[in-house]
């Protein structure tokens, strides 16, 4: 007989008909009722024991964490909150679980604890919840591309450019780290390491990905990206996954539609397929809410927060009006802002952004026309001198959620661009190339994937929305 799975089970129209289900139970009550999970939904299967029919040896590693194979007959169940259970006729342990031993104990347990026991944390309610939230959500965004005619570009991963300008990279050598070969000058000689450059770990495929958007069209990458960056915050990663479009013929104006009705597809797609799984982090989120003070909790409920983004129109703002906004507001004339905005070309903090979406506008924000000081070099500059065609969309709770521009297609304002930020040529003339060989028009934007999941599950931390997070001093798994 073939297994099924417990979702699968609890939408049966039970007619005793005879199963086979593994699983890892979640409690066992009484020696009679075996709570059982399979990671397949949020809600557990109810398998019941008839006491006098089992070894009592056997009962006995039925604890808490085992996993279990169950045959039974499904049947109407008799107690409340399910439809279905199974009487059970035959219990098979495939491994057991000390319950003096095993961490994740039906309890609450803090965010901090779990992350200790990232390898085990996915047993419980919460973040199995956050991890199918997350599945879905990748299927939705390669579904959006794939049915919007683009093409996928697997980009490096190990690359010898600093595609953002940070600086804030992992070197990637094979050089003994104690005794390095070393040029005339003293410096670590390069020439001798495996790839006979400089290389990194990626901060973004972006300038890869234009190069195939010019000859592709349409193409997207989904994949890791690393910065060395020292951040402790709730928002930040050393590792996280980017999904960059980018598309030849694009201006900004159509970036942003773009942008917009792919965000709103995905969230669409989430709400209607994670129904379950999304309620309950939204009871979570409530319970979680009623601890803080009342001026920190959040005006709307998690899946309503998900339809204001998917039935709401982005406001469009040029970053000069939303200056001449926020210098004006009542938080920063009343110093309530951490960082005061007193004159135009101020690098934007997410307090402002959440200002703009939550108090100002009350809907989804696209910031546009940023002072060239603050963005990359790759950003179309306006005629004006001053600012460049790059663009950000703003979320409630979160602020900043994709970064995108109109790429600088100009070979001769691009070379005196990368002059003025001491970006050598020869390091980017395959760059440059696509500026010489029938340049074009083009546009794309970044997505970090985990701010998506954060905002989708409502989650406080960034650490909590990837499997194994990668911070300052923790790569434990």
């Amino acid at each position: 007989m073939s297994t099924t799975s417990v979702k699968e089970l609890l939408s049966t129209v039970p007619s005793k008909q005879s199963i086979l289900v593994n699983g890892w139970v979640k409690a066992f009550r009484s020696n009679r009722f075996i709570a059982l999970n399979d990671g397949s939904c949020l809600q557990n299967l109810q398998c019941v024991v008839d006491f006098d029919s089992f070894d009592e040896e056997l009962l006995k590693q039925i604890n808490t964490g085992a996993a279990i194979k169950v045959s039974g007959t499904l049947v109407e169940s008799q107690g409340k909150g399910q439809t279905v259970e199974v009487q059970v006729t035959d219990i098979f342990i495939h491994g057991g679980a000390d319950p003096e031993k095993y961490p994740i104990q039906p309890k609450k347990h803090s965010m901090e604890f779990l992350r200790e026991q990232a390898h085990l944390r996915i047993r419980t309610n919460t973040f199995s919840a956050v991890m199918r939230v997350r599945s879905t959500l990748s299927f939705a965004i390669h579904q959006y591309f794939r049915e919007n005619d683009f093409q996928l570009v697997h980009t490096p991963i190990i690359t010898g450019s600093d595609a953002e300008g940070a600086g804030e990279m992992f070197r990637v050598s094979t050089l003994d780290p104690k005794n390095p070969p070393l040029t005339d000058e003293g410096n670590v000689n390069h020439k001798e390491d495996f790839f006979g450059k400089e290389t990194n770990l990626t901060v973004s495929g972006q300038l890869e990905a234009e190069t195939y958007a010019m000859g592709l069209g349409k193409v997207y990458t989904f994949g890791p990206t690393f910065r060395a960056e020292n951040s402790n915050t709730t928002r930040h990663l050393a590792e996280f996954w980017m999904i960059e479009p980018e598309v030849a013929f694009n201006d900004l104006d159509d970036n942003m539609d773009l942008a917009e009705d792919f965000i709103k597809s995905v969230i669409r797609y989430v709400i209607t397929h994670c129904e379950e799984d999304l309620r309950f982090l939204e009871n979570r989120l409530l319970q979680e809410e009623k601890t803080k003070p009342q001026a920190e909790r959040s005006e709307m409920a998690l899946i309503e927060k998900l339809r204001f983004v998917a039935d709401n129109t982005f406001k469009r703002v040029s970053y000069t009006e939303a200056i001449e906004i926020l210098r004006n507001s009542k938080p920063n004339k009343k110093k309530k802002f951490q960082y005061l905005i007193n004159e135009w070309g101020a690098d934007l903090q997410s307090e402002h952004e959440r200002f703009l979406v939550e108090k100002h506008f009350k809907c989804p924000v696209i910031l546009f026309d940023y002072p060239a000081k603050i963005k990359a070099f790759y950003m179309r500059l306006n005629e004006d001198e001053k600012t460049v065609r790059a663009m950000d969309i703003l979320f409630p709770g979160i602020g900043e959620i994709v970064g995108g521009s109109q790429r600088e297609e100009r070979l001769d304002v691009l070379v005196e661009k990368m002059k003025s930020l001491g970006i050598e040529e020869k390091e980017l003339w395959w760059y440059l190339d696509l500026r010489k060989f029938g340049t074009a028009v083009h546009s794309g934007f970044g997505l970090g994937f985990e701010r998506l999941v954060l905002f989708a599950t409502g989650m406080g931390n960034i650490r909590d929305v990837i499997p194994f997070p990668r911070t300052p001093q923790n790569a434990e798994f």
